[in-house]
Formats: C-alpha cells, sequence, structure tokens
C-alpha cells in the first residue's frame, strides 16, 4: 500500500489480525527495515527492546521547534535526507493552504500552508491492521512531528464491495493507540486549528470532474472491451500492446457513454474509461490504463450514489494532488506506478484542476 515503508508487506488489504504491537513507541524504520533481534521486552511484552535504544523509541508528545528538531536528528535514512533538501532549497514554501482539501483554485486563494511538509497514512478500510501498517504510521506522523508538518488520516475509500465502517473504526482507534493524532490545535495561522481526518470518497465529485477534463482534452477515452480483451492487448513485458478499436472514439461518444456509465445505464463490466498514453510504452502501466469502471455496489460513505467508481491508481495521486500533500511515500512495489502519477498530475495541472505536487 502506498505510504508503507520497505519490507511493509505488499498489497492493497490488511490481515486478519488487529494492529497490538506494543507501548507507545516508535522504533527506527531502519531498524525495523533490518530485521534485527530486540533483547529487552517493552511492559505490554509485544515489542522487544534493548536496553539502549527504548528512550529513543519514545514517541514525544511535547512541541518540538523547528531548530531543536534538526539539531536533534542527524539525518538517519535517504527519506530524511531528501526532506531536509526540500526544506533548505524552499522547495514547497510557496504553497497555499485553504484549510481543508480542494482543487488548484481553492487552494490558490488560502493563506501560505502552515505545514513545513505534508505526509499521510492512507489506508484502505478493507481489514484491520498489522505490523507493516505500523511502521507506515509512526514514519508518515513521525516525519511530520519532527520536521513541523501534518500527517493526514485518509481513507482510501475507492473500492466499496470489500470495504466497511467496522475497519474505519479498528484503523483510528489503532493509530490512537499508537500515540499520533492527526488533529492540530488553532494557532496564529489557522484560527480553527486543523482536523486531517478525510475519505478519498469525499473527492468522488472532484475525480469524476477531472476524468471529463480528461476526456475533452483527448487524454481519455470509453473502451468497451471486456476485461480479457483488454488484458489480451495489453502486450506483455517484452512485447508492445496494441491499440483498442474503441481508442479513436470521438470527445463526444465518450463524453456521452462516460455520462451514462455515471448514471447506471449499462451493467457491470460493459465499458471502462481509459487514459490514453502510449500502448507501446515500455512501462506496462503506462498502456492506456483503466481509470474508472461501472460498479453498482452500496458504498459504506456516499451509500447508492455512485455507479462508477475511480481505479486506486487514479485516485490515489489526484488525493494527495488536493491535500496538498509534499511528500508521498511509497513502498518499491509501487516504483512502476510512479510514472502514470506523475503523467496524470501533469495533466491535471495543465488543465488548471491541481496545483502541481
Amino acid at each position: 500500500r502506498c505510504g508503507r515503508v520497505a519490507g511493509a508487506e505488499p498489497g492493497r488489504g490488511g490481515s486478519e489480525r488487529s494492529l497490538k504491537t506494543g507501548a507507545r513507541t516508535r522504533v527506527h524504520s531502519a531498524q525495523w527495515a533490518a530485521g534485527q533481534d530486540f533483547s529487552q521486552s517493552c511492559r505490554h511484552r509485544r515489542l522487544k527492546c534493548e536496553a539502549s535504544r527504548i528512550k529513543d523509541c519514545t514517541v514525544s508528545q511535547e512541541p518540538k521547534s523547528n531548530e531543536a528538531s534538526s539539531s536533534a536528528l542527524a539525518s538517519t535514512h535517504f527519506i530524511r535526507n531528501i526532506i531536509e533538501a526540500d526544506l533548505a532549497a524552499a522547495r514547497h514554501a510557496s504553497r497555499r493552504w485553504s484549510g481543508r482539501p480542494g482543487p488548484a483554485a481553492q487552494q490558490l486563494a488560502g493563506p501560505p500552508d502552515p505545514a513545513q511538509i505534508r505526509t499521510r497514512f492512507p489506508p484502505e478500510p478493507n481489514g484491520y491492521l498489522h505490523f507493516g501498517h505500523a511502521k507506515s504510521i509512526c514514519l508518515n506522523f513521525g516525519l511530520a512531528q519532527d520536521y513541523g508538518g501534518r500527517c493526514h488520516l485518509r481513507f482510501d475509500d475507492t473500492n466499496p464491495e470489500k470495504e466497511e465502517q467496522e475497519y474505519v473504526d479498528s484503523i483510528v482507534d489503532s493509530v490512537r493507540w499508537l500515540g499520533f493524532s492527526w488533529t492540530e490545535p488553532a494557532s496564529a495561522e489557522s484560527s480553527d486549528g486543523e482536523c486531517n481526518l478525510y475519505f478519498a470518497s469525499n473527492y468522488f465529485d472532484w475525480m469524476v470532474e477531472f476524468a471529463e477534463y480528461l476526456i475533452a482534452s483527448g487524454h481519455a477515452y470509453v473502451d468497451s472491451h471486456s476485461a480479457e480483451e483488454m488484458r489480451a492487448s495489453r502486450g506483455t513485458l517484452t512485447e508492445a500492446g496494441t491499440d483498442s478499436p474503441f481508442r479513436e472514439r470521438s470527445v463526444e461518444e465518450s463524453m456521452d457513454l462516460f455520462k451514462r456509465m455515471q448514471k447506471g445505464d449499462f451493467p457491470d463490466g460493459a465499458h471502462v474509461l481509459r487514459a490514453r498514453i502510449d500502448m507501446a510504452a515500455a512501462n506496462i502501466n503506462l498502456r492506456d490504463p483503466a481509470i474508472y469502471r461501472i460498479r453498482h455496489a452500496s458504498h459504506h460513505n456516499t451509500g447508492d450514489r455512485w455507479c462508477v467508481y475511480p481505479m486506486y491508481t487514479y485516485a490515489h495521486p489526484i488525493e494527495d494532488a488536493l491535500e496538498n500533500i509534499t511528500h508521498s511515500i511509497c513502498t518499491l512495489e509501487f516504483e512502476d506506478q510512479r510514472p502514470f502519477y506523475d503523467w496524470l498530475l501533469a495533466r491535471l495541472a495543465e488543465l488548471g484542476c491541481v496545483n502541481t505536487p
């Protein structure tokens, strides 16, 4: 899942074990990734830590100044190196924040972003959390805490058939149990404070709007191939894919079909919306990936309002952009997806939909 550090279990789902990983502690990610054997049990006897490391593991809830954090933290891994280089170059200093997620025009109308960085923990609520999620929670919330930033708890709830409110409640409880918070008190920069608890499903209106912009600009089209036909035409890692016969559909026809998909005029699987990129691309993820599919299913947050749902690879970059995320930390299984992440946000920035992240 995006947001987990190297060594976390791949895939979207959580295991069926609830997250109970020990006292309110945070072990440095480098120590976790190395798989070191810890010798002394913590008080809950779920984690083991060497005595010399226990003082380094505790999550301090006391506020820190940026100067104090910088002097106390030597750069311990490449992620900190990247963040510190960005801060030194003032890479994100001009960003503005309206106080809530939104498209480019809304954010540009807001004041300067009070957060030095913004990270996110973005679980899908389709299971209970496991130890890999604990690493991601501590990494993303810990980095935001150390560098004067904010960490968003965002539920990536784009798959209505597998997600339940029970898992949302469990994840909220687990993050709190680890000692972290997504709320910020009122300050000079934000009189109302911040509550950075979000749901991807609350962005569905924007996602559909952006998809229609992509159709209108020639960057997306509706394909009526079956899943098997799409898979066969995709090619392999060594052979280029072949164009769908629906790839040359007119903008008007694709727009009409997509609007009818939203109204529920077609059964599941009848059509998909695909990005128009390059079927001969060396990276198979750029061969016109599907970005919207038809699903007649009730959603835990939006009920029966929608008949189409975005694909994860389409939704996640948009969520990051709407939330002003500065550092979107992902595990290596998502490395090949990064070119599509960049392609999509570049197109949407050109259209004025989102700020360039």
